[in-house]
């Protein structure tokens, strides 16, 4: 079987993790802070604090932006239930929106539609890894969440994304860009910000009592993290390779490619296909041929909260299919992927 996703890990990267276990310090320590400090220059922002995944991340932005009971956050419902967590994590009202349907990415207009008095910040998933449409977004003047744990290394008009937000989050989960096994980070410009989600990010040696997490992450992730970051574009370029590929064999193919914007680079984080009926069939195909398929969402937020309406994200549920793309596919693989896509379709 062809996985969906796997890691991609290299000699350096055990290597690396070896020499922190040999240290006896496995704990948060130097390679954390030089780990926040290598991925933050590679982005263009200020700080950095490292946790212990991009839903902890999501939670401490939250908290720092001191959002709150009351508060609405506006997310798409095309995306996993991280944000959503995040937002119950502090008891504020999750606004549930609409997508465009040919981004996958949250729908500016229905956006604009949802803000209130009481909207307080927007979480903005670049999904799949096509960044979305930030312009538009930030000129809303509400406080922009970047979550950008899907496109590592993309950009929009030449930055980085997680460079646009007011704060940004990423996740360095097994399989994402760039991994760390668990792992995410905050970065902001905003002194502030960074200087309150370290002060939420651990709970020990406080002066004075205050509510805070242990969410932490260890040196023995930061090495992995660094050894990963080191050859960053490299995995990209890989991405990017296989990307072409896939392109080029699945013209003719009766499904829609993944949408390619001027200004926007998308890294293919996933590679999402559009049939013209339910993709069902041709997931149970593919797993048949052992290859791995995947509805690139599992199930939408606002069928999670029992919300009607919201067709151009039930038409991407039903419709949308995740092929096998990710730098560690061995050629073999790749050609055994086209040849089964092309006769299945």
């Amino acid at each position: 079987m062809i996985a969906h996703s796997r890691p991609t890990l290299v000699e350096n990267d055990f290597t690396s993790v070896l020499n922190v276990l040999k240290s006896g310090y496995i704990a948060q320590g130097s390679h954390v802070a030089e780990f926040e400090g290598a991925l933050t220059g590679f982005i263009g922002m200020k700080g950095g604090v490292a946790t212990s995944s991009g839903t902890s991340a999501l939670h401490l932005a939250l908290l720092a932006l001191e959002i709150k009971e009351g508060d609405e956050v506006i997310i798409p419902s095309y995306v996993c239930s991280a944000p959503l967590n995040a937002i119950y994590y502090v008891r504020a009202t999750p606004v549930v929106v609409d997508i465009n349907p040919s981004t996958f990415n949250l729908s500016v207009s229905k956006l604009i539609k949802c803000v209130t008095k009481n909207t307080k910040a927007i979480i903005v998933p670049h999904l799949f890894g096509l960044p979305a449409e930030m312009d538009e977004i930030l000129s809303l003047g509400i406080p922009v969440i970047e979550d950008a744990a899907q496109a590592l290394g993309g950009t929009y008009k030449g930055k980085k994304v997680g460079s646009f937000g007011l704060i940004s989050v990423f996740s360095f989960y097994a399989t994402k860009v760039l991994t760390t096994g668990e792992g995410g980070m905050v970065v902001s410009d905003s002194e502030d910000l960074i200087s309150r989600v370290k002060e939420l990010r651990e709970y020990d040696q406080k002066k004075e009592y205050e509510l805070c997490f242990n969410y932490k992450m260890t040196d023995i992730q930061a090495a992995l993290g660094l050894s990963q970051l080191s050859f960053l574009e490299e995995l990209l370029d890989r991405r990017e390779k296989i990307a072409s590929r896939y392109f080029k064999e699945f013209q003719g193919c009766p499904f829609s490619l993944p949408i390619r914007k001027e200004g926007r680079e998308h890294i293919y984080y996933r590679f999402v296909v559009k049939t013209s009926e339910d993709a069902s069939p041709y997931l149970e195909r593919l797993q048949q041929r052992k290859v791995m398929g995947q509805r690139p969402v599992f199930i939408p937020l606002h069928v999670c909260l029992g919300l009607a309406g919201f067709s151009r994200t039930m038409e991407a549920w039903q419709r949308t299919v995740s092929i096998p793309l990710f730098p560690s596919l061995t050629e073999n693989e790749v050609e055994k992927i086209i040849a089964v896509v092309r006769e299945i379709f």
